[in-house]
């Protein structure tokens, strides 16, 4: 999903030699791309110990038929490979919690390839039609990310599944979202843009276009999961420093690149919101990009994402702490970032501490990334709120978050206000501007 995440999944490399030799004996975690054709028979020498088995960015078609030996293995990546089906060794892993096969053209999920323990299924840009039923019947399931492949349909099962908080289905075949889609009690974390649902939408004004020839490149600021950031200065101008995104072009786990655009230009200027102010023309590679206001210096991030044992809750530093004023000043700009996007007709999809910067002097914060964010039919108001609803649930856990990192007289009122937000009812949730109004009212607004 971000840059993080990748430097969790790629912290470094072992090589067949250090394996071969026994290097590696005793090893919790092994990290193997070497253009492999099969998985070398020694990693069974790790059966009693390891837990997390990376072959990403290798020419691997298939596993062994013994992979259940590896009885402790939690988590495995075998992204960028070349893979036609999910194999159905990964089911006899009994402890595995987390399967990360993106990028391989996989057409066939068989039901036997989903282990019992499963939480987080990465199945993003692949060539899928379908899912079995049996996907609903993993209890502990709370990811699942599906963008870029070719679905027409989720299993109807899945209206069972009671831990599921995020999905990503961006950028597949579907022609309406299943009603229960939105009243499933945890669901926070939606992309559904990229789809043919045949949704009523304003036609997007453009924004204004900046030629690639009157900017000069400086030092990069950050990577994504859909592109780069670069401080960029603009010829000519005397104007605020800029932030260039250069879009990689390739299907994330959020979706596409256009898809992002769209959004931004849908959402529009707001003071607590990070959104372009032009787009890049005449790239020489053709890249598309967008242009923003440089985050300043004394921002930083909120929180870290989720890691592979929280799955879909972000992880703060374990000193963290917020002064009462300066979390409820958060959450009000936050509120604030929120209820113009619904009423702009976009769900964020992504609303999370870690696409928050804020300034810990000040606790003026902005919200970013769009790239999970879907432009909402203007002619299905039902259908607007019910996908809002996820949206105030995201924003439940952020208070919920906040207030475990907080004290002081607001905690009560924002306990109570969390509570609401994360109602399992969705229809049952305030909507955004009930919210604001919560939090600048006098029962919360003076800590």
């Amino acid at each position: 999903m971000r840059a993080r995440f990748c430097r969790l999944l790629h912290p470094f490399m072992h090589t067949l030699e250090q394996l071969r030799r026994g290097d590696l004996a005793g090893a919790t975690r092994l990290d193997l791309s070497c253009g492999l054709d099969q998985v070398p028979t020694d990693v069974m020498a790790l059966a009693d110990t390891l837990e997390v088995l990376n072959l990403t960015g290798n020419r691997l078609s298939s596993l062994p038929p013994d992979l259940g030996r590896l009885r402790k293995l939690r988590i495995i990546f075998c992204s960028s490979n070349a893979f036609t089906d999910l194999p159905e060794v990964l089911g006899d892993c009994p402890a595995l919690e987390m399967v990360g096969f993106k990028a391989n053209g996989i057409r066939e999920v068989p039901a036997a390839a989903l282990p019992a323990r499963l939480r987080w299924l990465i199945l993003t840009d692949n060539a899928i039609e379908h899912l079995p039923d049996e996907l609903a019947a993993r209890p502990a399931l709370q990811k699942l990310m599906l963008a870029g492949n070719r679905l027409t349909a989720l299993p109807e099962a899945l209206a069972g599944a009671p831990a599921l908080e995020l999905l990503r289905i961006s950028a597949n075949r579907l022609s309406a979202l299943p009603r229960w889609l939105t009243e499933l009690p945890r669901l926070a974390w939606l992309a559904v843009e990229g789809n043919p649902l045949s949704w009523s939408r304003t036609e997007l004004a453009p924004l204004p276009l900046v030629d690639w020839s009157r900017l000069q490149l400086a030092q990069r600021l950050g990577e994504g999961a859909s592109g780069l950031v670069h401080r960029v200065h603009l010829m000519g101008s005397a104007g605020p420093a800029l932030a260039l995104k250069l879009f990689k072009g390739a299907v994330t786990s959020d979706g596409l690149p256009e898809h992002e655009m769209a959004a931004c230009r849908a959402v529009g200027p707001h003071p607590a919101l990070c959104t372009p102010v032009a787009e890049l023309g005449n790239h020489p590679d053709r890249t598309p990009g967008l242009l923003l206001l440089e985050i300043p210096p004394a921002m930083r991030i909120l929180a870290g994402p989720p890691s592979f044992q929280s799955c879909t809750r972000d992880v703060y530093p374990p000193d963290f702490s917020l002064p009462p004023a300066a979390a409820l000043r958060i959450l009000q700009q936050m509120a604030e970032a929120l209820t113009h996007m619904h009423r702009r007709g976009v769900l964020h999809g992504d609303f999370y501490a870690h696409n928050i910067h804020w300034n810990p002097l000040t606790a003026e914060a902005l919200l970013g990334d769009f790239g999970g964010a879907t432009r909402l039919p203007e002619d299905a108001p039902a259908v607007r709120k019910a996908l809002q609803a996820l949206d105030v649930r995201a924003f439940g856990c952020l208070v919920e978050e906040l207030l475990a990192h907080s004290a002081g007289a607001v905690a009560g009122p924002l306990a109570d206000l969390a509570r609401a937000c994360l109602d399992p009812v969705p229809a049952q949730r305030p909507g955004m501007a009930e919210v604001l109004a919560a939090l600048t009212g006098d029962a919360v607004g003076s800590p």
